[in-house]
């Protein structure tokens, strides 16, 4: 940061015990995302950003386990790379949020543009209404660590797209019985993970490599841990949900183009 944004900044910090509200009206995203890795560095574990306005990157460089609440709409690629910290938006997000993310958590009050989760490697990112296109493109896992995406509303088309690993939950809260989910092209080149989603789906907007089936006893007690937590993040009642139909979406195979690359 120069001088002068140092000056400008400095002004704009207000200290309440180990929380930093920052106002960031005005300031360049590279500038505000200096200044949160600078805080935490410090020692702040509780940081109130106000004024947010299409910032971009917000999170990436974070790597302590600090609460980051965003007052306002965060720019592209809210917590990418993301590392440990918990970040709260209390409305809607734009396109990549979670993107390469490795731990932590997103929570995002509202809808969030496309690309969620863009090969999402670990963490938990939960999204309170409706998500765009290709959301959980290329997720994968490795080991114990699993990134899971769980989605109050619907998705547009491509979700799960090329999925290697990790889970992702579609609630679709507003579909009444009768409806069906919205999204095409649902898991276009899967290969690992699963996918849970409650509500009908049907069967000719599947991508030819996913299979479907009726869930599990022990994996309902899984997606229900999960929405759970979406419950008690947004303050809604999950109870009427969890008795609702699910599906269960999964890989047919792990190399669904294999005898396009076989000899």
């Amino acid at each position: 940061m120069s001088e002068a944004t140092l000056s400008l900044v400095s002004d704009r910090i207000v200290f309440e015990g180990n929380r930093a509200i920052v106002d960031a009206l005005g300031l360049h995203y590279r500038d505000l995302n200096q200044l949160l890795w600078t805080l935490t560095e410090a020692g702040a574990e509780d940081l109130l950003v106000r004024n947010v306005n299409g910032h971009r990157y917000i999170g990436t460089n974070l790597r302590q386990r600090v609460r980051v609440v965003l007052e306002g709409v965060p720019g592209n690629d809210l917590g990418a790379f993301m590392d440990g910290p918990e970040i709260t938006c209390s409305g809607d997000a734009q396109d990549g949020c979670g993107n390469t993310m490795n731990s932590g958590r997103l929570v995002i009050n509202g809808s969030a543009g496309d690309i969620l989760g863009h090969s999402m490697r670990g963490g938990q990112l939960y999204v309170r209404r409706n998500v765009g296109y290709r959301v959980g493109i290329h997720m994968k896992e490795y080991g114990d660590t699993r990134p899971v995406i769980v989605i109050g509303g619907t998705a547009q088309h491509f979700v799960g797209e090329y999925m290697a690993g990790g889970m992702l939950i579609l609630l679709g809260r507003h579909l009444g019985p009768a409806e069906v989910h919205p999204s095409r092209y649902i898991g276009t080149g899967m290969h690992g993970g699963v996918m849970y989603v409650r509500g009908r789906v049907d069967e000719h907007f599947l991508g030819k490599e996913v299979g479907i089936a009726d869930p599990e006893p022990a994996d309902m007690m899984i997606v229900g841990q999960y929405v759970q937590t979406y419950g008690r993040l947004f303050g809604v009642d999950v109870d009427d949900l969890l008795t609702d139909p699910f599906v269960k979406l999964y890989p047919k195979t792990k190399r669904p183009y294999g005898r396009l690359y076989a000899y």
